[in-house]
């Protein structure tokens, strides 16, 4: 994205390809984010850690189902990449509650940590005009800053290999933004 002060140079996208950007890449990613926690729950569901995932999956049902329903009403094309978030987000979540509650609130903290930075940039090119979006996006931030939180809170820093863990799940993070954005 653009900060918006700059010039629009050819090959630029527009203001409406960048609010349909905004919003099928933040379709994309609260989907991925619910199968991630599908995939802890299947792992977990059980556990004492099962109703602080399903806090975070409801959260994230609700930041889907309104993102679906701009997809909808603006008649934006979601991403072509839906089949395969659908099984990585959930091989991501169930392959870290594999590894113990720590790594699965690892790869929480390092989500989210991306999608905060995402949403802020986010937040800084949406124009004037687009009020309701930009308020559902601060909602949504805290409310995702609030899974780190609970991450943090639950010893994820504490997992084996965290840091190199939280390395590599943030740079996917970041490449699935890119590519929902773009496919």
């Amino acid at each position: 994205m653009r900060n918006k002060t700059r010039h629009r140079l050819a090959g630029d996208p527009t203001e409406t390809e960048i609010i349909e950007r905004i919003i099928r890449v933040d379709h994309a990613g609260e989907f991925g984010a619910k199968r991630i926690y599908a995939g802890q729950l299947a792992v977990l569901g059980k556990s004492e850690y099962a109703s602080t995932i399903k806090h975070m999956a409801d959260q994230e049902e609700k930041h889907l189902d309104y993102f679906s329903q701009a997809i909808s009403d603006r008649h934006v094309r979601p991403t072509a990449l839906l089949p395969l978030w659908h099984a990585a987000g959930f091989a991501l979540g169930a392959a870290t509650a594999l590894m113990g509650p720590k790594a699965a609130m690892a790869c929480t903290v390092a989500v989210e940590e991306a999608i905060d930075e995402h949403y802020r940039n986010q937040l800084d090119v949406l124009p004037e005009k687009e009020e309701p979006l930009k308020q559902a996006i601060t909602e949504f931030r805290a409310e995702e800053l609030e899974h780190r939180d609970i991450g943090l809170e639950n010893q994820a820093e504490e997992a084996p290999g965290f840091e190199v863990m939280s390395f590599f799940i943030k740079r996917g993070s970041k490449l699935a933004i890119w590519l929902s954005e773009r496919i």
